[in-house]
Order: structure tokens, then C-alpha cells, then sequence
């Protein structure tokens, strides 16, 4: 079953995530890392530093959001940062950051679709995704449209949500995420369907060996799964 945020309504997924995050763009930054606890941009650090070796010149950011994987991947010294989202209203914020910190000459977020990548096959040297491929309508459609816009011997670097399997984290984090961060998101926010979404979505995503398979059946190579910070979240990586 598709969970999507908004469930009364009969909209696609693509058009309800859009929605959602339209919704709490103004408030997304803050609670992103309010309620990981600035985790979040410790496993972004970690995430870049898997490309360090690569040297990738023209990274795609998909999911982008506002900007914050596209402007840690500034590290790398590329020569530009293309960040793609569904949501206007997230890139409006996106675009603000970026002229506030003086970025938007080598970062360019634009409204794009993560299934109909509006770029050349071969393009980019390194494609990333944080905490965005779980909200793809179609992820194997997805993952194989980043694999076409990537160069041969490029490299996919994602990081999502997946669920901790050991005992007590396991339990602390179930609590958390489905009894807590909900009635944060919702007062914060002012959208409760945007926290409820977040945790059923976490659960019914493929994480571990299951999403592996899929980045190869998309045609990724020498995959690998790096969990992180008791298996809260984890780092996928993939080449063409």
C-alpha cells in the first residue's frame, strides 16, 4: 500500500508529498534539526566525505528540499550543485539561504521531478539524496533516472531513514518517532498529517539489504549500506 501524507484526498502521492512540504517549508530547516537533534548534519558530513576520493565536478541534489546537501557537498569544491525538488515552496527557502550565505553562483535549485529528470543521460558526475527517496511514488522509476543522468563510473550517495533492529534503541526510537516527534511537528509546523506521514512512511520503506537490491535492479554496482547512529539512518551508495 502507498502511504501517503494526506490520506482523505485522492491525489497522487507526487502531489500530496508536493503539498506537505509547501505546507511546513517555512518551519522545515528548524525542525529538521530540532528534532534529530542536529544529528542530521552529522550524517550529511559523513555522507560527503564517501565522495571525497571521487572528485566530482557537477553534483545533482535530489529532494533538495532548501538546499542543506547541496550546500554540504560544496566540501567537495565542485564546479556547480544542481538541486531539484517537487516543492516551490521549499526551493523558495532554498534560494533565500543561498543568496544569504552568498552560494547561489555555484548552487542552482530548480523545480524538477526525481522520475523525469529533465537532463542529458551522462551528466553528472556524483548524484546524492537526503531523506528524499522514500518519498519517490515510483522509487525503482526514481533510482533509475538518477542512474541514466549519472556518468559511467559516477557514483549515487544516499542517505534515508531506516529502522533500528536491536533492543532498547529499537523501543526508544519507536516511542519517539511515533508518539513524540508527530505532536512536536503538528504544534511547530501547524501540519499534522506532515509528522504522522513521516514515521508510517520510514516503516513501509525497503531500508537495509531490501533497498540494495533495489539500487542494483536500477543498475547500481558495488552497492553498499552504511548504517548510522544505531541504525536510525543509513548511507546507501551505488556506481554506473
Amino acid at each position: 500500500m502507498t502511504v501517503v501524507p494526506y490520506k482523505e484526498q485522492r491525489a497522487t502521492k507526487k502531489e500530496q508529498v508536493a503539498e506537505m512540504f509547501n505546507n511546513i517549508s517555512a518551519n522545515y530547516d528548524f525542525l529538521n534539526h530540532f528534532l534529530s537533534l542536529g544529528i542530521d548534519i552529522l550524517w550529511r558530513k559523513k555522507a560527503v566525505k564517501l565522495l571525497r576520493k571521487d572528485n566530482p565536478n557537477y553534483i545533482l541534489d535530489i529532494a533538495t528540499g532548501t538546499g542543506d546537501f547541496a550546500i554540504e557537498a560544496l566540501a567537495l569544491n565542485p564546479e556547480k550543485v544542481i538541486g531539484v525538488d517537487i516543492s516551490e515552496g521549499m526551493l523558495q527557502v532554498g534560494r533565500e539561504k543561498m543568496k544569504r550565505k552568498k552560494l547561489d553562483h555555484v548552487i542552482d535549485l530548480q523545480l524538477g521531478d526525481s522520475e523525469k529528470l529533465l537532463f542529458d543521460n551522462n551528466k553528472f558526475d556524483a548524484v546524492i539524496v537526503s531523506f528524499g527517496v522514500r518519498n519517490f511514488e515510483n522509487l525503482e522509476k526514481g533510482l533509475a533516472d538518477m542512474y541514466r543522468v549519472l556518468k559511467p563510473g559516477g557514483k549515487t550517495v544516499i542517505v534515508e531513514f531506516s529502522r533500528p533492529s536491536k533492543f532498547p534503541f529499537k523501543n526508544i526510537y519507536n516511542f519517539y518517532f511515533k508518539s513524540i516527534l508527530p505532536k512536536i511537528g503538528k504544534v511547530v509546523s501547524k501540519d499534522q498529517a506532515a509528522y504522522t506521514y513521516l514515521p508510517e512512511s520510514v516503516q513501509a520503506f525497503p531500508d537495509g539489504n531490501d533497498f540494495l537490491r533495489v539500487l542494483e535492479k536500477a543498475g547500481f554496482n558495488n552497492t553498499q549500506c552504511k548504517p548510522l547512529t544505531f541504525g536510525i539512518s543509513s548511507i546507501y551508495t551505488g556506481e554506473k
